[in-house]
């Protein structure tokens, strides 16, 4: 510590971008004091200073600036996720609580799933080829049938039976989803849809199959679109249009090509339904969207929820009582 009469002595600290020089003003010299006016220990009392003092933080060994800004491939793919799936607002927030881990793991293990169920079926039984509706996908425990929804499982399990579109959009879409909204909100847009998507068949589509994920995946795409377009303004005008047309550019060709299958393909067999896609989409569209556009807020005192929490049950009692007393399917 200094000497009593040392009080005098006073340091100014000047910083030029993250380095300090430390200038005396004075010399106060006395026993144990240097010429400078300070002892080792002041020395290192300022060594041993806040970081935050030269305008840096350390995190992991690197280095970053105070507003959250992080070098490295991490620090820039989260950059560029905030940047495509949040508002201007949100992006801040986002970052300071960003990491890579843990990975996306539900949309993982969800491909994973739906992949290992496709090979077993198509490829391992054997089948003729690898993109098939043949004998053993529609021989599968797992597909919805219409004489066969007594057993409730098929209105979910049909979604993992139908691969290569599916995989493919939900990991390049799933994947940046989860990553900022965590697996439980992004599990729960996904199965909501895949479940909308077989109740909204069973009731418009009765007589026909379903195969593939396709109302999980519309039901992300569905609540990505309703947040890109209500956010436009707040997002970057570029990247929002571009995502705007590139969902619409998909959903239509998709939607047309499973119509195309539907009423006007000579293929003998099963047809499967379309509807999957129409009642996944809009179950993104209104339980999706809330999830998605809720990240800095409590979804419980969202009064947008709740309505779409009873919208979708009233929906739920309704189908499960349409596929018991009224349903023309066998």
């Amino acid at each position: 510590m200094l000497q009593p009469h040392a009080d005098l002595s006073r340091l100014l600290i000047v910083h030029s971008g993250a380095i300090g020089e430390i200038l005396p003003v004075c010399d106060v010299t006395s026993p144990g004091v240097s010429p400078s006016g300070s002892t080792d220990m002041d020395t290192m009392d300022i060594e041993e200073q806040d970081p935050l003092a030269t305008g840096l933080t350390e995190v992991d060994g690197r280095k970053r600036d105070e507003d959250g800004d992080r070098p490295g491939c991490c620090g820039r793919f989260q950059r560029s996720i905030s940047k495509w799936m949040l508002p201007e607002q949100s992006r801040n927030k986002y970052l300071e609580r960003a990491n890579c881990c843990p990975p996306p793991i539900f949309i993982i293990l969800i491909s994973i799933a739906e992949l290992a169920v496709f090979i077993y079926y198509a490829v391992w039984k054997p089948q003729k080829q690898w993109v098939t509706l043949d004998e053993g996908i529609w021989n599968s425990p797992l597909t919805y049938k219409p004489d066969m929804r007594d057993e409730a499982w098929r209105f979910i399990s049909y979604m993992v039976e139908h691969i290569l579109g599916n995989l493919v959009m939900q990991l390049v879409l799933g994947i940046p989803l989860e990553l900022v909204h965590k697996g439980f909100e992004v599990g729960m847009v996904y199965l909501a849809g895949v479940l909308a998507g077989s109740l909204a068949s069973s009731i418009f589509d009765p007589l026909n199959a379903l195969v593939g994920a396709s109302g999980g995946v519309y039901a992300l795409m569905g609540g990505y679109f309703m947040n890109a377009v209500v956010n436009f303004r707040e997002m970057i005008p570029l990247l929002g249009v571009f995502r705007i047309l590139v969902i619409l550019i998909i959903v239509g060709t998709d939607v047309g090509f499973a119509l195309y299958r539907r009423f006007l393909s000579d293929d003998a067999g099963m047809k499967v339904s379309f509807v999957a896609h129409i009642g996944g989409g809009i179950a993104g569209m209104t339980i999706g969207y809330v999830f998605f556009s809720s990240y800095d807020h409590k979804l419980l005192k969202d009064p947008r929820f709740w309505l779409c929490i009873v919208g979708y049950l009233v929906f739920l009692v309704f189908a499960v009582l349409f596929n018991i007393f009224l349903s023309p399917a066998p």
